[in-house]
């Protein structure tokens, strides 16, 4: 090689070691950026999920308090349930270290709690004699989980419809017929996702009613399993919760409170709030396969 080739190739290698340098770089950067990012990320969960939690636990703790201190109940069986469901939720909760580390465990932890607090939010609502409010009444129309029975049925979707439509403040049945449709909605969710014949090919042994159909228990065990959520306390707390929405149904379907007098916005807000997010959850368990 001649001198002048000697210095081509030297200034040659020179750039190329200066572009893997500056390629290194500028990957480390992005790098570095995405781990900031990602940081930032998980940071800003962690505060919204803290957030969610303090405002669930405070709102717990004070409906619980509020509760437990009214010696009399218009609504017994609403308040013996809530009250039911929360020692529950408490079991749940204090195993809830069982669940943090699965898939899709801490979204079904943050929504049993927040089921937990609509119940008792729910039952002290009922019980409250003042019912005065600046809410719209279109409130009760607006709904968020039609998409969601849409990819279910056509049918739910209708129903549940229908059952927001008989919410009117005038109509003095309006808890009775908002149950009477919603019950259904609740109902098929559970049997549409968990057929008699695939909880029993999965369990053979398992509980089943005097007709032979597997126990609305064996249901959510079989629910639970398909997503990796199967626990003891698992399995008991969202069989109260849906024990719990189901009684709500069968206190207003029995026409000793809905024919007594209309329910007021909150009233009625308030039962609509616990059923829809009732359905909200149980959805969730059914989609996370």
């Amino acid at each position: 090689m001649t001198p002048s080739q000697i210095r081509s190739a030297i200034r040659q290698a020179q750039s190329k070691r200066k572009q893997a340098i500056d390629r290194y770089n500028r990957e480390v950067r992005r790098h570095n950026q995405n781990v900031k990012q990602a940081v930032n990320n998980y940071n800003n969960e962690v505060r919204r999920y803290n957030a969610r939690v303090r405002a669930n636990r405070q709102k717990i703790a004070s409906e619980l308090r509020r509760l437990q201190s009214s010696s009399t109940a218009r609504y017994q069986i609403v308040k013996t349930s809530a009250i039911a469901l929360n020692s529950y939720y408490e079991r749940l909760d204090a195993g809830g270290s069982a669940l943090e580390n699965v898939h899709h465990g801490g979204e079904f932890l943050d929504l049993s709690e927040r089921e937990n607090a609509n119940s008792l939010a729910l039952s002290n609502a009922l019980e409250s004699e003042a019912d005065e409010s600046s809410i719209d009444p279109s409130e009760l129309l607006r709904t968020e989980i039609d998409g969601m029975l849409q990819k279910l049925s056509s049918d739910l979707s209708n129903r549940w419809k229908g059952a927001l439509f008989s919410l009117n403040p005038q109509n003095p049945d309006a808890a009775r017929h908002f149950c009477t449709s919603a019950r259904e909605v609740f109902v098929q969710i559970l049997d549409m996702n968990a057929p008699d014949e695939k909880v029993l090919a999965s369990y053979p042994d398992c509980d089943t009613t005097p007709s032979g159909c597997p126990t609305r228990k064996e249901k959510v065990r079989y629910l639970l399993g398909r997503c990796d959520l199967l626990t003891t306390e698992a399995v008991d707390f969202v069989d109260e919760d849906v024990k719990n929405v189901l009684a709500l149904f069968r206190v207003f379907n029995d026409g000793t409170h809905g024919s007594s007098g209309k329910f007021g916005l909150n009233k009625l807000l308030s039962i609509k709030t616990r059923v829809e997010d009732g359905i909200t959850y149980l959805f969730s368990i059914c989609q996370n396969t």
